[in-house]
C-alpha cells in the first residue's frame, strides 16, 4: 500500500481508477488503524474518548481524495479518520496523538482527534461541531486578500447535528454570500448522538437546506464508495471551477456508537439492517473486484499491510516519552510550538 502523489493539474484531480483505488485503500488503512484503536482504548492504553469513523469511510476518504493535498484545506471532524489518511496525514500522527507521545503534532497537549498541522493547511479539530465552517472559509478569505485563492478549495465535513448549530448556520452563510470555493459535506448519519433525525430538524431531506443558503446541492447514497466518490469529486471540481460553495449531503449510517463508550442500543434494528446501514468499505471492495481494479487476492495483500503498517506506527508511539510539566515551554502556538 505504498502512498503515491494523486495525478492532478490546475483543474485538479482526475477522476480515474487510480482515484478509486487510493479511495478504497484510504478506506481500509483507516478502517484498520481505528480498529486497533479501539482495542486499546478498551485495554485502557488510551485515555479520553475515541470515536470511530466506521460507516463513514467512503464519505470521509473520497473528500480526502479529491483534495490537492498541495494546495487544498481540509479541516477534518470526528468521524474523519478516512479522509485524514486520504488527505496526507501520517499514521504516526494518529498514533502519538492517541498515546499521548511528546513528539505528536499536539505534542501530547492535546486529545486524540483535536490535532492537526495548520501550516499544512490541516486544522485541527473543534469540539464546538459547526465551527470549522467558519474556519475554512476564514482560511480561504486569507488567501484571497492575499491574491492566492485561484485552484484553491477548502473543505470541512459535519454530521447531521452540527448543521442545527448556530455556528453552522453563521459558516454557510458566509460561505454562500463570500462565494467561497468551499465543499461542505454532512454526513446525515441517522443520529446527533443519540437523537435520531426527526427530533433535530423538521425539513424532510437536509439537502433542502442548500437552497435557503444560496448554494449547490448534492445528496448522495455514501454507502455506495463508486457513486459517492463521483459526486464528491464533481462537488469538489465545481468548487474549483468558480461554480461558488457546495453542500454535500450523504446518507448512512453510523455503524458503532457516539464513541466506544457508547453501544449504540437506541439504533433499531430495522434500520441496521436496511439499505442505509450497509457497510461502505465491503460495498466499495466488491465494486472494485466486479469493475476489474482489484482481485480478491490484492485486497487481502493491502489489508495485510495496512495491518503491518498500523502495528508499527502503534509500537513506535508507545515507545516514545509523554509530556513532562517540568520540561514543557507551555507555549500553545507560538513559535517552536505546536503549529510547527
Amino acid at each position: 500500500m505504498a502512498s503515491h502523489s494523486p495525478a492532478s493539474s490546475k483543474a485538479g484531480i482526475r477522476f480515474d481508477s487510480d482515484l478509486k483505488l487510493r479511495t478504497l485503500k484510504g478506506m481500509i488503512l483507516s478502517r484498520t488503524l481505528e480498529s486497533k484503536l479501539s482495542s486499546l482504548y478498551k485495554a485502557g492504553k488510551i485515555v479520553g474518548g475515541v470515536y470511530l469513523g466506521t460507516g463513514q469511510e467512503a464519505f470521509s476518504a473520497s473528500l480526502g481524495c479529491c483534495l490537492d493535498q498541495e494546495t487544498d484545506i481540509f479541516a477534518p471532524l470526528i468521524r474523519d479518520q478516512a479522509g485524514r489518511t486520504a488527505f496526507g496525514e501520517p499514521l504516526i500522527d494518529a498514533t502519538r496523538t492517541y498515546l499521548g507521545s511528546v513528539l505528536g503534532p499536539m505534542k501530547g497537549r492535546d486529545g486524540n482527534i483535536h490535532r492537526g498541522r495548520p501550516r499544512e493547511r490541516r486544522p485541527a479539530m473543534i469540539s464546538h461541531l459547526g465551527t470549522s465552517v467558519s474556519l475554512v472559509a476564514g482560511m480561504l478569505m486569507a488567501r484571497r486578500m492575499q491574491g492566492q485563492l485561484s485552484g484553491v478549495v477548502g473543505a470541512t465535513c459535519v454530521g447531521d447535528g452540527a448543521t442545527s448549530t448556530g455556528a453552522f448556520h453563521e459558516g454557510l452563510n458566509l460561505v454562500a454570500v463570500e462565494k467561497l470555493p468551499m465543499v461542505v459535506m454532512v454526513a446525515d448519519n441517522q443520529f446527533a448522538y443519540s437523537t435520531p433525525r426527526d427530533r433535530q430538524f423538521a425539513c424532510e431531506k437536509l439537502i433542502d437546506r442548500a437552497r435557503g443558503y444560496g448554494v449547490h446541492g448534492t445528496e448522495l447514497d455514501a454507502t455506495d464508495m463508486s457513486a459517492c466518490l463521483e459526486g464528491v469529486w464533481k462537488a469538489v471540481a465545481a468548487a474549483r471551477a468558480g461554480e461558488g460553495p457546495q453542500l454535500v449531503v450523504g446518507k448512512l449510517l453510523r455503524l458503532c456508537g457516539h464513541g466506544e463508550h457508547d453501544d449504540g442500543s437506541y439504533v433499531a434494528s430495522q434500520l441496521r439492517e436496511s439499505s442505509i446501514g450497509r457497510d461502505c468499505l465491503q460495498v466499495g471492495i466488491e465494486q472494485m473486484i466486479e469493475q476489474g481494479l482489484a482481485s480478491p487476492e490484492e485486497i487481502v495483500e493491502w489489508q495485510e499491510e495496512a495491518s503491518e503498517m498500523v502495528q508499527e506506527a502503534v509500537a513506535r508511539a508507545q515507545k516514545e516519552p509523554t509530556p513532562d510539566p517540568y520540561q514543557e515551554d507551555w507555549r500553545a502556538l507560538s513559535e517552536g510550538g505546536m503549529a510547527s
